[in-house]
């Protein structure tokens, strides 16, 4: 039988007793300032305590179902090499860095970029080697004081991966985080936390891609804070194909500065619970963000996307575009808010969400917001949620396309507006391959 929380509170009081006994074996290292401020968000997140539909951020998405199982919080694992040939990406070639169970294993990760291009070492290390360093971003970019999960994250941070980016620096390779949950044995909880510092006029390629091996329960939950100096350029793709039982949170929080460029795709193929926070503050002039995000929820999946593009400085430029794909009993959520505060004048602001729904018992709930408070702007934003078209699926049979051919055609092409944007070929590929086979069932 599988293990069960008597309640709500017992999972909490599993989290909060796990940071006491860590706490415990840290000797001096407890009173640094680092464990500080973790200390800090764990009393926040024992305030908070876990959200529910009555919170408005979470009014569609209901956690509940992560008390219903136990999980551990032990990040051993027997993976090997071999293990990871059923998860393989085809021709992925770069700085390919295995997480599993939350903490980052060089036996199995490969680094081929030169250090004078960038450094990558895992967040455990980083405290100690360059606590300066990481008290300088950790927690100065996702807040804890509102969000229940970021702040358990940050209580409980004790390994992910830090990459640093010199200034003037072109990474060449891409840098490729694969996040393994090992749920072979028992069900698992991991806590990954990521640091991204690109230097002053700078450019890097960075993808997270998550996969759960086993049948058994997973709950992963990430932080990753991204700093892109003046001039610095980034792309930022993130896939999730995960298992019909693994819950997943994730929060990206990005601080842009002058004249930075970032550039995300998010791609949900599977997962039984998936929330998506993207956060970006275009903290200089002349910063540039754009949002690409693709979910195709199937049986009785849950998706819920969060995007918010904060405009605190003038002549900075933003788009945004989400599509879904749902069928069977799934649900969607999309809520996506831009903040154009008073000096952030000449923003153009652009955001789109697009939806078709297959089936009767799938369901769709969308809220764009804008909130301005400049007088000189260009923003829009709009959402769709509808059928297939029904004329052109008629058109295509009419030529002697079967209907299911014919449906799955149409949904392809919808989805490329999203799948063109990935940049890193070999992922892009693997991607389509997927998406067909899903569309095909």
């Amino acid at each position: 039988m599988t293990p069960s929380y008597a309640s709500y509170n017992d999972f909490k009081d599993q989290l909060l007793a796990a940071f006491r006994t860590n706490e415990e074996l840290m000797n001096g290292a407890s009173k640094t300032p680092f464990h500080q401020l973790r200390r800090s968000a764990l009393k926040q997140f024992d305030l908070l305590g876990f959200p529910t539909i009555r919170h408005e951020e979470w009014k569609y998405s209901n956690v509940n179902g992560l008390f219903k199982e136990a999980f551990d919080l032990d990040d051993t694992t027997t993976l090997t090499a071999n293990d990871l040939d059923p998860l393989e990406i085809p021709n992925l070639d770069g700085n390919i860095i295995y997480i599993v169970n939350g903490r980052y294993h060089p036996e199995l990760s490969r680094i081929i970029s030169p250090e004078s291009q960038v450094q990558i070492t895992s967040f455990a290390e980083a405290i100690k080697a360059d606590p300066d360093f990481i008290g300088s971003h950790f927690a100065r970019y996702a807040d804890y004081q509102e969000n229940a999960f970021t702040a358990l994250n940050t209580a409980l941070a004790n390994d992910g991966v830090v990459i640093r980016v010199p200034d003037n620096t072109t990474v060449e390779q891409p840098i490729i985080l694969r996040y393994i949950t090992d749920a072979r044995d028992k069900n698992i909880a991991a806590q990954p936390r990521n640091l991204i510092a690109v230097g002053k006029n700078a450019e890097v390629m960075v993808a997270e891609a998550y996969r759960t091996l086993g049948d058994r329960s997973s709950f992963v939950n990430v932080v990753t804070e991204i700093a892109l100096s003046r001039d610095a350029r980034m792309q930022y793709y993130k896939v999730q194909n995960e298992t019909e039982k693994a819950y997943h949170i994730g929060t990206t929080q990005v601080n842009q500065s002058d004249n930075s460029h970032f550039y995300s795709a998010t791609v949900t193929l599977n997962g039984n619970f998936v929330r998506n926070n993207l956060n970006i503050v275009l903290n200089g002039q002349h910063a540039e963000a754009f949002m690409y995000g693709l979910y195709m929820p199937n049986g009785r999946q849950h998706v819920d996307n969060h995007t918010l593009v904060d405009h605190a400085m003038p002549n900075s430029y933003s788009k945004e575009l989400y599509k879904g794909i749902l069928d069977d009993n799934s649900t969607g959520v999309f809520n996506g808010k831009i903040f154009v505060r008073p000096d952030a004048q000449k923003t153009n602001a652009y955001q789109s969400c697009k939806n078709v729904v297959l089936s009767p018992g799938a369901s769709m709930n969308t809220k764009p917001q804008l909130e301005i408070f400049a007088d000189d702007v260009k923003c829009s934003h709009g959402t769709t949620t509808g059928k297939l078209n029904d004329e052109a699926l008629f058109y295509m049979r009419s030529r002697g396309i079967p209907k299911d051919e014919a449906r799955s055609l149409l949904l392809y092409a919808f989805s490329q507006d999203v799948l063109s944007q990935i940049k890193i070929q070999s992922i892009r590929d693997y991607l389509e391959r997927v998406v067909t086979e899903k569309l095909m069932k």
